[in-house]
């Protein structure tokens, strides 16, 4: 996963795409007569995906089509579908519609809204005679415990073989919902495609029919810039592109940092892909905002991004890695965030307790599957490949490399901030339960060293299995890891590090160190 070529990134990023939407009141304003006129071949919108929206009552619907005329997302219970006929009048939402100046066509996105718990739901995407097939989504409880599940770099083509990488990753999505049909968000770790405007395999990313069923909430990883598919293919809710993020590095100008509320949980998504001269520092002082702004209405703060600053292996050294781990930790841990999710590395690794870049407990031991996370306690973790398409093999601490960065007293063979590191190559996904009084979390194993699992079965690798190949590839949905992270004062956020009633300001100092200070 090495660094797209500059150059490059800016002639593509430059051809920029903005794609505005709007959505009539669901049930309300914009209800239309609902069409059963048949779609013309070819005609009909492509590469629909559902995704997440501001809040429990919202999904965002994106695609592409093959014109520019006026198009439309169509919704109904599906109990009042019937032999695939929307009734009369349907709630309708318009979507403004852009041209894809990369790649050509148009592409478009509605936000569907005022929905309504423990409703099945169906929709369609397009115009009279151009409808797209219909899709069904689900809504359970808008409060109380859920489950999402998160994954790691399906980095489709990364193989050398398109076919073989979108075959594991829709393996891995069904595997994950077959054993986890009522999780209710999708969480990307980055990295969907190998290049950002291939579109070949992004058709391959979304080949899954539950893209179009469970909510993804994209994260943008290095191999989605120096283009703009990405932002055509997913619209995110409540984003900020702000120059201040980019510092006038025009080849990570995609996507953007942006923020949900989901029951108990407050996300918020950044670009990592945008570090360069003191990017950082815009970065925490939108976290700062956001969780000041919607952190009390939260009992945990979850933060997503695609560069794992505890890397295990390839990566664990990058310069930018480096660097935030001095910015990023300190900050995490005043603003109250309890779970950081993490890409980049195709490898597994579950953090310490880590309070203000250290271990918060220094008898904790390697692989609890219960820990406490105390006052400023962070928990990190990092997720293997979930397409097979690439996987790192773990590295040792390397001190010369950073000295800051070196081993676990008690497993010397790690990183020290890592309580777990692991790979197989085999494909996993993380599952994510947030209950009232714990969050926990799952490593999961969503193959084996059988097909599909591209890196595998062309040679990429050498070896399969736990213990670096030496004991046989464990079944489908057997556990990497697990811990129970019980949360400080089993309410989410303590007195410390709640954010509610403070300010905070961010700044450098002479070491180049971004850090964040209270001011009230």
């Amino acid at each position: 996963m090495k660094l797209i070529n500059r150059a490059r990134s800016r002639v593509a990023a430059c051809l920029t795409v903005a794609v505005v939407a709007t959505a009539t009141a669901f049930g309300g304003v914009g209800q239309a007569a609902a069409s059963t006129t048949a779609t013309t071949a070819g005609s009909a919108p492509t590469g629909i995906v559902l995704g997440v929206g501001a809040k429990e009552s919202q999904r965002v619907v994106s695609w592409y089509a093959p014109t520019g005329a006026k198009q439309f997302v169509q919704v109904a219970p599906t109990r009042q579908v019937v032999h695939g006929k929307f009734p009369r009048h349907t709630a309708t939402y318009s979507a403004t519609v852009a041209a894809n100046k990369v790649n050509g066509g148009y592409n478009g996105h509605a936000t569907i809204d005022g929905l309504r718990q423990y409703t099945s739901y169906s929709y369609r995407v397009g115009s009279d005679g151009n409808w797209s097939p219909t899709y069904s989504f689900k809504t359970q409880s808008f409060n109380g415990d859920f489950n999402f599940l998160f994954f790691g770099d399906p980095q489709i083509g990364s193989s050398g073989d398109v076919a073989k990488d979108g075959a594991g990753w829709l393996d891995t999505v069904n595997v994950a919902l077959t054993a986890n049909p009522s999780a209710e968000l999708l969480v990307s770790g980055g990295d969907q495609v190998e290049v950002a405007n291939t579109e070949t395999m992004w058709n391959a990313f979304l080949a899954p029919d539950k893209l179009r069923q469970y909510p993804w909430a994209a994260t943008i990883g290095n191999h989605d810039v120096g283009g703009k598919a990405y932002e055509q293919h997913f619209w995110t809710p409540n984003t900020d592109r702000s120059a201040a993020f980019y510092q006038g590095d025009s080849s990570t100008q995609s996507g953007g940092d942006y923020w949900y509320l989901y029951k108990d949980v407050l996300f918020i998504d950044l670009n990592s892909n945008a570090y360069a001269n003191g990017a950082d520092a815009a970065h925490l002082d939108y976290v700062s905002k956001v969780v000041k702004a919607h952190g009390s209405k939260a009992k945990y703060t979850v933060l997503v991004y695609h560069h794992s600053i505890y890397s295990p292996a390839d990566h664990a050294n990058d310069s930018d890695n480096q660097v935030r781990r001095q910015d990023f930790p300190t900050a995490f841990s005043k603003l109250g965030v309890d779970l950081v999710l993490q890409g980049h590395d195709h490898s597994y690794s579950r953090s310490y307790v880590i309070k203000n870049g250290k271990k918060a407990n220094a008898a904790e031991q390697p692989g609890a599957a219960q820990v406490v996370q105390g006052p400023g306690g962070v928990i990190y973790v990092t997720a293997d490949s979930a397409s097979g398409s690439k996987y790192y093999d773990l590295t040792a601490p390397d001190t010369t490399k950073d000295p800051n960065y070196g081993p676990d007293p008690l497993n010397p063979k790690n990183h020290w901030a890592n309580s777990v590191e692991n790979q197989e190559h085999v494909r996993t996904y993380v599952k994510v339960e947030v209950r009232k009084d714990k969050l926990v979390v799952e490593n999961v194993r969503s193959g084996t060293c059988a097909a599909p699992n591209a890196a595998v079965e062309l040679g990429k690798v050498s070896w399969c299995g736990p213990n670096s190949g030496a004991s046989p590839a464990k079944p489908v949905g057997s556990l990497v890891d697990k811990v129970t992270i019980r949360p400080y004062n089993s309410h989410g956020h303590g007195s410390w590090g709640h954010p509610g009633g403070h300010d905070w300001t961010v700044s450098k100092n002479q070491k180049g160190v971004t850090t964040l200070t209270s001011v009230s």
